[in-house]
């Protein structure tokens, strides 16, 4: 079957050949020759998948398990498995997020991946992450085939859609060895499906409760002998469950096409575009500490609010393998955002007057471009005479990053009006409070990176890691009036490394040691104020361990990790002024375990859960609080029941623990558990019928949140109980 398999992809990278030890021969999908095993329920060939059994695609990532034998190169660029590799490291597959009905990039970080949270309002674009103790963009990067974009403003708005995604890997710890500094807590890579030679395309329509529209079509195959293409298109809109500006609407397009120049050497040329018009929401007063069930579903904001962001990324990628021990990488990019924010952002419900009163009427827009390359290079061999693997490369751009807004105009500073806390009127946004050209910002990136893998016995083995960054910031006021005020260039300079150990228990289990270390800005590098010019970068370093094993043929896949991170460096308030001072300190440490279980045939069990102390070591008047949108218990459970010919159901529960929306602890966010249920019926090996309802039991729960003199003031609150109806089919 394997040779099969590799006739049928004469362009194409041999696929990862499994050991007997790993699995049967008769258990290989040939969705990339990842092992799924015999007694995998149905939801292991959906529509897409089923396609794939009669056109193989390149997927590597098992829609089954933690594919812990798949390799990838979101935790190493030498493209280890997650088993190699001494670092926590959660894969999952493209097929899995699209059949447990997860649209966003969001959703299906959070509701898969292992100890890793959302939180977040439209101001970060839909939202931010938070992993390990550690929360926001300059934390957590987001990547796109391994690309990053820059965080300006603390905002990221692509990736979105998931409809283009062939898997998602979440590296949870300090990634600053691999992509640079604000990774302390971990990275997120979105890698996106890529063109194949053989012929397969897939379409989706769906409808929803609140007038929800989907639609989308997956198209790739050969044109000659020498190309292949790709194209991705999928649109949403609703009405949206609050009330007025609750309506959205979004469109993802990728299209990509691969010259296979020579059986070594492949050139993809691609481009992404994203529109997004989110719901115009900023979250719902409260009323004595809660959310009325009469102003659930209000929205406060103007009734001409505007909030837009368009991306485009294009990308040329090229691989050569001029030989067996050599692979030589090389991307060139060219990433451009535009982000619009036309809003009244903040809502207090005052008990004197019984009104709601709005502030923070504000306009803003984003201009940024980022153009950069990056090149690698692997070679294998010896070294003193042991197997021995090596990459070096290196990582250079320029970023632009133009920020407008009207934080001068007195509408912005005051709070310029009142609604009834019901039956109000939104009013408009004040034509005299639009956004001034308020500053630009240069920034030019370098970095060099090297990264090793010695086998020091057929059991253990050496892994090491280093990167130099050296960005410049250059930054221009454009409302200053005094020259001394209007320029300022600032250059850092970050060095981040890691060592780690892996020892091979049986041929199915390893255990791990790791020691890395991590920077982070004070803020976002390229919007950096003048006033935390001066502040260096915050450091930090992880100690961890772990274990990750199959048993049972591959029927039993399971992590387990402990860890402990010390960031340093953060800029501490002096009490009783507005200055800070960099001497801040904060630090975590935690357990985390996953487990994908078939127990018996029809049956699939995908648990993970993550245990957390987070703390303000020292950090002027909050020492010794728990760090602001951080929850220190996170768990999610699925279970998949194929109970009858061509039916599964399906259940999911995400819990998100307690977390605060101060530095000060007082305003306290609850934790919630939310539960997914599916049903889906194949209706032909090649069409499926899908029914999800999200959060069943109509939680009312809090995304973000503000807080004022020790209360919770409004909560961002999460979708409440929807419906949807999916039809996929692919020939």
């Amino acid at each position: 079957m394997l040779a099969a398999l590799s006739a049928a992809l004469p362009f194409a990278a041999t696929a990862q050949v499994l050991s007997p030890a790993e699995t049967r021969l008769d258990e290989i999908s040939v969705s990339g020759a990842a092992a799924v095993p015999a007694n995998a329920p149905a939801d292991a060939v959906g529509a897409e998948a089923a396609a794939l059994l009669r056109k193989p695609s390149l997927t590597q990532a098992s829609p089954v398990g933690l594919n812990l034998n798949t390799p990838s190169r979101g935790a190493s660029r030498l493209g280890l498995t997650p088993r190699e590799t001494p670092a926590s490291l959660d894969i999952v597959s493209g097929e899995t997020i699209r059949l447990r009905g997860q649209s966003s990039v969001l959703e299906a970080v959070s509701q898969n991946g292992t100890g890793i949270s959302i939180f977040g309002t439209p101001g970060f674009g839909l939202g931010a992450f938070s992993a390990r103790g550690f929360a926001g963009q300059s934390s957590i990067q987001t990547l796109f085939d391994g690309t990053r974009l820059y965080v300006g403003a603390n905002t990221l708005t692509f990736p979105f859609d998931t409809w283009n995604v062939e898997r998602i890997e979440v590296l949870r710890g300090p990634a600053s060895v691999l992509y640079g500094e604000g990774a302390i807590g971990g990275i997120v890579n979105v890698v996106s499906k890529k063109p194949l030679f053989t012929p397969l395309n897939v379409a989706r329509v769906g409808l929803g409760s609140d007038g929800l529209v989907r639609a989308a079509i997956d198209s790739t195959g050969p044109i000659g002998e020498s190309f292949a293409y790709r194209l991705n298109v999928s649109g949403n809109r609703a009405d949206g469950w609050i009330s007025p500006n609750g309506d959205f609407r979004n469109l993802a397009v990728s299209g990509a096409l691969t010259w296979q120049a020579t059986p070594d050497l492949a050139v993809t040329l691609s481009h992404d575009l994203g529109y997004q018009e989110p719901v115009r929401y900023w979250g719902t007063p409260l009323v004595n500490g809660r959310v009325l069930d009469s102003v659930r579903f209000n929205n406060y904001n103007v009734r001409d609010s505007k909030i837009n962001w368009a991306d485009n990324w294009t990308q040329l990628r090229t691989e050569w393998t001029p030989s067996a021990d050599v692979t030589i990488r090389n991307t060139a990019y060219r990433l451009q955002s535009r982000r619009h924010w036309l809003d009244v952002e903040q809502y207090v419900y005052n008990p004197t007057t019984r009104l709601v009163d709005r502030s923070d009427y504000i306009d803003i827009t984003h201009r940024q471009e980022q153009i950069g390359n990056r090149f690698d290079a692997t070679f294998r061999g010896s070294l003193f005479g042991l197997p021995n693997q090596f990459t070096a490369g290196f990582d250079v751009n320029r970023i632009t990053f133009r920020h407008d807004n009207n934080f001068t105009d007195n509408s912005f500073s005051d709070p310029p009006s009142s609604v009834a806390l019901v039956g109000y009127d939104p009013g408009l946004f004040p034509a005299d409070g639009r956004a001034k050209p308020a500053y630009v910002t240069h920034t030019n990136q370098a970095s060099v990176f090297a990264e090793n893998r010695l086998e020091l016995t057929d059991r253990l083995s050496l892994l090491a890691g280093v990167r130099f960054d050296a960005p410049t910031l250059q930054r221009t006021n454009l409302l200053a009036t005094e020259p001394a005020n209007r320029f300022f260039e600032r250059s850092y300079q970050a060095l981040g490394y890691r060592f780690g150990l892996v020892y091979a228990l049986s041929p199915d289990t390893t255990l791990y040691a790791q020691y890395a270390t991590a920077t982070d800005p004070v803020n976002s590098l390229i919007s950096l104020s003048q006033s935390l010019a001066n502040f260096r970068l915050s450091t930090g370093d992880q100690v961890e361990v772990g274990a990750k094993g199959l048993a049972f043929s591959g029927a039993v896949e399971w992590t387990l990790a402990g860890y402990r991170i010390v960031k340093k460096d953060l800029v501490s308030p002096v009490p009783g002024t507005q200055v800070g001072v960099q001497v801040g300190q904060q630090s975590s440490y935690g357990a985390e375990a996953a487990l994908s279980w078939l127990p018996l045939a029809g049956w699939r069990i995908d648990a993970n859960l993550a245990l957390l102390q987070a703390r303000y070591d020292n950090f002027g008047a909050f020492t010794g609080n728990t760090p602001i949108d951080v929850p220190e218990q996170v768990a999610n459970l699925w279970i998949n029941w194929a109970f009858a010919r061509d039916w599964e159901a399906r259940v999911g529960v995400q819990y998100v623990g307690a977390m605060f929306s101060d530095f000060a602890n007082t305003g306290r966010r609850p934790d919630y558990a939310l539960v997914t249920l599916g049903l889906d019926r194949q209706v032909t090996p090649a069409s499926r019928l899908s029914f999800r309802v999200s959060n069943l039991l109509d939680t009312v729960y809090a995304l973000d949140g503000t807080a004022a003199g020790g209360v919770n003031t409004n909560w961002y609150l999460g979708r409440p109980r929807t419906f949807e109806v999916a039809y996929t089919v692919a020939w």
